[in-house]
C-alpha cells in the first residue's frame, strides 16, 4: 500500500491568516505586554487589557496554539521570542507598530490581491496622512529590526570611511558605526528623507562622525573614496536600468577592495526557494508595484560595475545580504 500524503501543509497555509489577524489583535490589546507584567491567567489578561475574558482566552489560546506563549495549567508565559520582541517598553525591538501596518494597511490591500494577479497592477492603497503614519512606523520599525540583524552578523570591522547610499533608513549604517568606533560615514539620501536621517544619526550620538547630503538615488554621483558602501532597501524601488546605473556610480566612489552591501529580498535559481522572499515578491508589486528581483540578475549588475559577491547572509526573519569587493 502506499501512503497519501496528507492536507497538512495545504491547510497550514490557507488559515494562515486565521493566526496574523490573532497576533495583530493581541498585539493591539497589548496582550504580550499584559503577561510580560505578571497577568498569566485569562481574567487577568482580560482585566489588564480591557477585552472579555473570552477575548483574552482565544487570544492567548491562538498564541499558544502558534508557538508564541506557553499555557501551563491555565496560565499563559512569554516564550523568549515573544518577550523578545512583542513586549511593549520591554522588548529589544518592539514590533507592534509593524503589526499594527500590517494589520490595518497591508493585510486590507492583499484583499486586492485577485486584482494584481490578474492585471500586475498594484492595489489601491487610498492613502491620507494617518495611514501614511501608519505605514512609515511599520516600516521604519520592521528596517529596526533588519538593522539590529546586519549588525550583528555583518562584519564592517575594517572600515574607516562609508558611503549609507539611498536606503530608506539610517540605522545600518548607525549599527555599523557602535560597533566600529573609528568609522565616519556621509548618508546620501533622496530629497525629503535628509531630516529624519540628520534626527536618527543625532538620537544616536554620532553626528560627529556623520556627514548628510541630499542626492537623487537614481542618478546621484557619489565623491569621494569610500571604503565601505551600504546599499540597502535600495534595488526593489528602481528599474534593472537604473539599479545596473547605481551600481556603477557607486564603484566609481569606491576604493579598490571596499566592501559593498547590497540588503535586499531576492528570488532564487535554486530547487528550494527562501519562503520570506517570495512572499515579499507579492507584498511588493500589491502594496506599490515594485520588485524583488532574481539573486542572479543582481549579481549581473554587480560583476558589470566591477564588484564581485563574496558572500551572501541570510539575516533571520529579515532580507538577505549580498556582499561584494570592489575589483
Amino acid at each position: 500500500m502506499t501512503t497519501t500524503p496528507d492536507a497538512a501543509r495545504i491547510l497550514d497555509i490557507a488559515t494562515g491568516y486565521m493566526a496574523s489577524k490573532q497576533l495583530f489583535e493581541a498585539s493591539r490589546i497589548g496582550l504580550f505586554a499584559a503577561i510580560a507584567d505578571g497577568a498569566d491567567t485569562a481574567p487577568a489578561i482580560a482585566e489588564r487589557t480591557g477585552a472579555s475574558e473570552r477575548i483574552a482566552r482565544i487570544l492567548a489560546d491562538a498564541m499558544a496554539g502558534k508557538g508564541l506563549l506557553t499555557r501551563t495549567e491555565g496560565r499563559y508565559a512569554l516564550e523568549p521570542d515573544a518577550a523578545a520582541y512583542l513586549a511593549r517598553e520591554a522588548s529589544a525591538v518592539d514590533l507592534a507598530p509593524f503589526l499594527t501596518f500590517l494589520g490595518e494597511i497591508s493585510y486590507p490591500h492583499w484583499l486586492q490581491f485577485a486584482h494584481t494577479v490578474d492585471t500586475t497592477e498594484p492595489g489601491d492603497l487610498q492613502m491620507d496622512d494617518a495611514r501614511w503614519g501608519t505605514f512609515m512606523a511599520g516600516v521604519m520599525t520592521y528596517n529596526a529590526l533588519h538593522a539590529q540583524e546586519f549588525g550583528r552578523l555583518v562584519d564592517l570591522s575594517a572600515a574607516t570611511n562609508a558611503l549609507d547610499f539611498g536606503g530608506l533608513s539610517a540605522g545600518f549604517a548607525l549599527e555599523a558605526m557602535r560597533r566600529n568606533p573609528v568609522l565616519r560615514t556621509t548618508f546620501l539620501y533622496a530629497p525629503g528623507f535628509e531630516g529624519g536621517i540628520a534626527e536618527a544619526v543625532e538620537a544616536a550620538g554620532l553626528a560627529d562622525r556623520a556627514t548628510v547630503e541630499v542626492g537623487d538615488t537614481a542618478t546621484a554621483q557619489p565623491q569621494g573614496a569610500y571604503d565601505a558602501v551600504l546599499a540597502n532597501h535600495v534595488i526593489h524601488r528602481f528599474s534593472a536600468e537604473e539599479n545596473a546605473q547605481i551600481f556603477r556610480n557607486l564603484r566609481a566612489a569606491a576604493v579598490p577592495g571596499a566592501t559593498l552591501t547590497v540588503l535586499d529580498f531576492f528570488l532564487d535559481d535554486d530547487a528550494q526557494q527562501r519562503g520570506i522572499d517570495a512572499l515579499h515578491a507579492g507584498e511588493y508589486l500589491v502594496i506599490d508595484g515594485t520588485v524583488v528581483y532574481p539573486e542572479a540578475q543582481v549579481r549581473g549588475w554587480l560583476a558589470d560595475a566591477g564588484w564581485e559577491v563574496r558572500e551572501k547572509i541570510a539575516l533571520p526573519a529579515s532580507p538577505r545580504v549580498l556582499i561584494a569587493t570592489a575589483v
